[in-house]
């Protein structure tokens, strides 16, 4: 199981937002700071994953509601 299947979107952009509040108060110690950043890249990449499957299952949905036509 990879990280983009262990986190639903929520859980992932909610730590991402964790994150990043921490980062603008300047709560993270530069010891951290390197380990926090990976960590938000990955939650972002599993964001951006999220989104895309999504969109392309929507898609997938709203395109078998449409006469063959179309």
């Amino acid at each position: 199981m990879n990280d983009s299947e262990k986190y639903t979107y929520t859980d992932a952009f909610e730590e991402l937002q964790r994150i990043v509040k921490e980062m603008e108060r300047g709560d993270i110690l530069i010891d951290e700071l390197s380990a926090k950043v990976k960590r938000a890249k990955s939650l972002i990449e599993i964001c951006k994953h999220k989104l895309t499957a999504t969109e392309e299952d929507v898609g997938k949905l709203i395109a078998g509601l449409l006469p063959e036509n179309e």
